[in-house]
């Protein structure tokens, strides 16, 4: 009994000994890490990639009757270049052309609403001083923003299935008073999270060809 009891003391002080450190067991390491990207492109990582580039550009003119912003999901594992093919049809001329204002944010796994609002906002006016509105306000400011203007916005690397919080921001940017020609990309790598977002087919990224 007397072992078992040293036994057990010498766990208790290893535990103590943890927490000392502020170390805290997770259970889903998935919130603890958030995924960042950016719209610059590295020509050099582009290889092979030149009919998808095109299909998605072909997409982004084709006019829409949707009565809602056009969604075009990239799907795919990941790995595939869903990141790199989007960032090459972002800084092409055409599109620079058609799209006179364009956004891209890194959603990750945090499909928080007044955040991705927020990240809409700064990207459009780096000055535009909204941390502390609320959701009210933060549409109101983008609103004004947003408005008579013709945007693409890349969603990039989208992973929330709940449809809901899709909805409340699909519906704040189908409220702008001019949305004729705008379009919005995400990159998926769910078809779940595509049909979710999206009524047009997803485009499915394969793997190259060796």
């Amino acid at each position: 009994m007397g072992h078992k009891i040293k036994s057990i003391n010498q766990r208790l002080n290893e535990l103590a000994t943890v927490n000392n450190f502020n170390l805290e067991l997770g259970t889903d390491n998935r919130h603890v890490f958030h995924r960042e990207t950016h719209s610059c492109v590295n020509y050099s990582d582009f290889i092979g990639r030149d009919v998808d580039k095109e299909n998605i550009i072909d997409l982004l003119m084709k006019p829409s009757e949707d009565p809602n912003i056009p969604v075009i999901p990239i799907v795919g594992i990941g790995g595939l270049g869903k990141t790199t093919l989007t960032q090459l049809v972002y800084n092409d001329d055409r599109v620079t052309r058609c799209f006179p204002l364009k956004i891209w944010i890194c959603v990750s796994d945090e499909f928080d609403l007044s955040r991705l609002l927020k990240l809409i906002i700064h990207s459009i006016n780096k000055g535009e001083k909204c941390d502390n509105l609320t959701v009210e306000a933060l549409q109101i400011c983008l609103r004004s923003l947003l408005n008579d203007k013709k945007f693409l916005l890349v969603l990039d690397d989208v992973w929330n299935e709940n449809r809901a919080r899709w909805i409340e921001l699909r519906d704040i940017l189908g409220s702008m008073d001019y949305l004729c020609g705008s379009k919005i990309i995400v990159t998926i790598r769910s078809l779940k999270v595509a049909f979710i977002m999206s009524s047009i087919h997803p485009y499915e990224l394969k793997g190259l060809s060796l």
